[in-house]
């Protein structure tokens, strides 16, 4: 007596069964932009934004001549630097043989508008930080780079697994630099590396923490949820981000060594500054917003679609920005 089982029935069993889903790759929340200061102009591809200093007084003997003084001027120039793509295609016969094709085609704009906005981002974080030829207005690599005679980068002042991370100290630091150089206590801003919200979430005496009583809670809650910390430290509402620069000229990764503190090869720089919009610490300027634009081509029959964008960002108020650098690699795996 014969039947069917698996051992006769090869042809008929599938040995890989496909889904007919597309499995997405995770990404991060893109946050940088609302930092900037956008601006807008007419046309042509440079801005030059006066600037003026201050004035001083002078004691005054009755009768005698007041003094005059000048007043300090200067020039801030912008320019329109950047003029980015991302573009991909899919050729006729990809799209008949293929049962993913409609579903692939859906996620060609998105993908390449979230490619631009990764790089956007990317620009804007790195502003202000180390670049060849050490231009004004751009922090200096392995220097505290003084402002008012305080520092506005440093090196973590704590350890973990031998490597340098940030610790409570490392806030107040910053709301110091920040206050002696004028700039307004509103909507501070902190954006660190992941590696320095699991640093805090597992210090221990963190609830001791007596002169900010939002500490409170911490240690049930986590510091962190979804890029948003969930506590309040010295009055830096605390972002978490995977796309900060990193430290040395040209954010290479090259260790710089302040105040003889050595930051390690491939630290990141991690940012304080007021988010009050009249002292943005960037500002920046479409001269074309990401635009798409699809087509077919008949002579290599496949249909492409492209999107691109101009723009600029710069650091306009360097006195807003602190750098405090970590290594990521405190964590170890």
């Amino acid at each position: 007596m014969a039947g069917m089982s698996t051992g006769n029935m090869d042809a008929l069993i599938r040995s890989e069964v496909w889904s007919n889903q597309l499995k997405d790759i995770l990404t991060d929340d893109l946050m940088a932009n609302k930092f900037v200061d956008w601006m807008s102009f007419p046309d042509g591809d440079q801005l030059t934004i006066p600037s003026v200093g201050f004035l001083t007084t002078d004691d005054y003997v009755e009768d005698a001549q007041v003094q005059y003084h000048a007043m300090d001027t200067g020039e801030f120039n912008f320019s329109i630097t950047e003029y980015v793509s991302s573009a991909t295609y899919i050729t006729n016969k990809a799209r008949q043989d293929s049962m993913y094709a409609e579903r692939l085609i859906g996620q060609f704009v998105p993908k390449m508008s979230r490619a631009l906005g990764e790089r956007l981002e990317q620009d804007i974080f790195k502003e202000g930080q180390p670049k060849t030829g050490d231009p004004a207005g751009y922090q200096v690599a392995g220097s505290s780079n003084l402002i008012n005679g305080v520092a506005h980068r440093r090196v973590g002042s704590t350890t973990l697994n031998s490597k340098r991370v940030l610790t409570v100290e490392d806030f107040a630091f910053a709301l110091h630099s920040l206050k002696k150089a004028n700039v307004p206590q509103s909507n501070l801003i902190a954006i660190v590396d992941p590696s320095v919200e699991y640093y805090l979430n597992t210090l221990t005496n963190l609830a001791n923490v007596s002169n900010n009583p939002r500490w409170e809670g911490i240690i049930e809650t986590g510091l962190a949820k979804d890029m948003n910390f969930l506590r309040n430290i010295y009055g830096f509402d605390v972002y978490t981000s995977n796309r900060l620069p990193k430290c040395g000229t040209g954010q290479t990764g090259t260790a710089e060594t302040i105040n003889s503190i050595a930051s390690g090869t491939d630290a990141v720089c991690n940012l304080f500054f007021s988010a009050s919009a009249d002292v943005l610490p960037y500002v920046g300027a479409f001269r074309q917003m990401p635009k798409v634009e699809s087509e077919y081509n008949k002579d290599r029959q496949r249909e492409e679609h492209v999107v691109t964008s101009r723009y600029g960002v710069k650091i306009y108020r360097p006195e807003n920005l602190v750098t405090i650098l970590s290594d990521p690699a405190a964590v170890s795996v």
